[in-house]
């Protein structure tokens, strides 16, 4: 049996950083798993089937990667699917003290399931999902931040909410 990283995220669209982090953890483990994380009260761009839609057609060159989705408690899902990692990416300074928090708590409540970081490319250092969003729902070109798959997704989602 091989390990099972879980890379969770909202993928509200995937950025370029997001799949820099997939293509590295598909070199490290048997198995990485893009777990869409599903909150009904956050008001996302993309629906859970567009986003679910997209990660499957990023990760088509990648025989070890799939998707899934889940509600809940990540360690929940890990247990569930037998993961033994919970992979996060580590963009800037701001980013460790909530990560380091975070995995802290997932160490505490399931010390079985480790967390490892990798760190962000320094050329996708200050990409975020939000960033892109808000640029390109003022006009601004997103092409070099986002896979194609992702760009159409969130584009397609922009024009029909301001024409809405």
């Amino acid at each position: 049996m091989g390990r099972t990283a879980v890379y969770a995220g909202s993928f509200d669209p995937i950025t370029s950083g997001h799949m820099d982090l997939v293509r590295r953890a598909a070199v490290l483990f048997d198995d990485v798993v893009l777990a869409i994380g599903t909150n009904q009260s956050k008001k996302s761009l993309l629906s859970v089937d567009v986003r679910y839609a997209v990660l499957q057609e990023c990760i088509a060159d990648m025989p070890n990667v799939s998707v899934a989705t889940f509600e809940g408690l990540l360690i929940d899902y890990c247990r569930a699917i037998d993961a033994d990692v919970i992979l996060r990416g580590l963009r800037a300074v701001s980013d460790f003290e909530f990560e380091f928090q975070i995995g802290l708590a997932n160490m505490d409540m399931a010390p079985e399931i480790e967390t490892v970081f990798l760190l962000t490319e320094p050329k996708n250092i200050f990409v975020s999902s939000s960033l892109v969003k808000e640029i390109a729902s003022n006009g601004g070109k997103v092409e070099r931040y986002l896979p194609a798959p992702a760009l159409n997704a969130m584009m397609l989602a922009i024009n029909e909410s301001s024409s809405g």
